[in-house]
């Protein structure tokens, strides 16, 4: 089911007139845009398969950033455009020019990590008049690594998320998702054909309990083992959400920044573990944050929705483009964490370091057995 409520957009854009190509780029604050992107090049996701790309290739899809426009770069095909963009579809014959009704283009996305899924952002920028008619989301929830063939397997049942739905060129076509399933790879089809700039899929990681129970030491923190960030004091620069993402930052804006202060405060993050863990070992990193690191850090952490904020790190200077490794006297008990950053900044990354406790074990395995896993 989606949301009728979010705007939505149809038709043609007006042609490029010169100037910033996104001034009239339709779009608007999506509910779901601030839950992490299931479809994150960065977590593993990909588009493994599309039944055609002769304009533009399906990998576009998941470029991080919005698509680019250069209206003097063509190719020996024709205009060279940032997205996924298939041939124009054709009839049987002279006397049925026109596709059918059913005629559609169609690619194949794994997730990079599974889960719940709250919204989609299906994106033509620049696609102004060679957008698609209509889309239609389907996904599915399939075990392992499947192939291509796998997944287009006459037996595999495939969940419609978005049905076929009109959208509008140069727009960013929001959706939101009522499925609360797990879900691995999605079905992205355009009808009949055409072109899309960019997707987004916004949701909830759900892990694999049977992963994380045969790791028994793993980062509690990390949004590919379903840990999240709950709130920040501060997204101005970048999002909180980078501090959890795999892998070390490889530039200044892959981690979280602040503004800078002209108060007494200081800024904050506070996340949520994968389930009930105990934590044993932190790293807090500050990898190419050089004149703009955060000075001193803090964690605290917290058991249940309703337990009392306690000191698990006291208040650490912390130094520039440098990762900080603490080890801790013993394990601490916790399914929330925060870390205050004084007196603002940023930190490239936070890792957190323990296993599961049973009953945070016992209730990440109902919780995939009511998600279908």
């Amino acid at each position: 089911m989606t949301d009728t409520a979010i705007p939505r957009f149809t038709g043609d854009a007006s042609p490029y007139a010169g100037g910033d190509p996104y001034a009239d780029h339709r779009t608007a604050d999506f509910p779901f845009t601030h839950l992490v992107d299931l479809a994150d090049r960065r977590l593993g996701a990909g588009v493994i398969a599309a039944n055609d790309e002769f304009f533009a290739e399906r990998e576009n899809l998941l470029k991080p950033g919005p698509a680019v426009f250069d209206p003097e770069h063509f190719g020996h095909k024709g205009k060279i455009m940032d997205g996924w963009e298939t041939r124009r579809r054709r009839g049987a014959a002279a006397t049925e020019p026109h596709p059918t009704p059913d005629d559609h283009d169609w690619a194949l996305v794994r997730l990079g990590a599974p889960g719940v899924i709250r919204g989609i952002v299906l994106d033509t920028a620049h696609f102004r008049g060679n957008y698609p008619q209509a889309i239609s989301v389907e996904a599915v929830s399939l075990p392992g690594s499947p192939s291509p063939e796998d997944l287009l397997a006459p037996d595999v049942k495939w969940t419609v998320l978005v049905p076929r739905t009109a959208v509008g060129g140069h727009a960013a076509n929001g959706f939101a998702v009522d499925a609360e399933q797990r879900f691995t790879h999605l079905r992205i089809n355009q009808h009949p054909d055409g072109g899309i700039a960019r997707l987004r899929v916004y949701g909830e990681v759900a892990p694999d309990p049977a992963w994380l129970d045969a790791l028994g030491t793993f980062d509690l923190a990390a949004l590919e083992n379903g840990g999240q960030v709950e709130d920040a004091s501060d997204r101005f620069y970048s999002p909180a959400t980078n501090t959890i993402q795999p892998g070390r930052s490889r530039k200044m804006d892959d981690g979280w920044e602040t503004r800078r202060r002209r108060d007494k405060g200081n800024d904050w993050i506070r996340y949520r573990l994968a389930a009930q863990s105990e934590i044993r070992a932190v790293e807090i990193d500050t990898a190419y944050l050089k004149g703009n690191s955060a000075g001193w850090a803090s964690l605290s952490v917290r058991d249940g929705e309703d337990g009392d904020w306690a000191e698990l790190l006291p208040r650490t200077r912390l130094q520039p483009d440098t990762n900080h490794r603490f080890v801790l006297d013993g394990p601490v008990r916790a399914t929330h964490v925060s870390i205050d950053i004084f007196p603002d900044g940023g930190i490239s990354r936070l890792r957190l370091y323990g296993s599961l406790t049973e009953g945070g074990a016992d209730a990440l395995a109902a919780r995939h057995r009511e998600l279908g896993g």
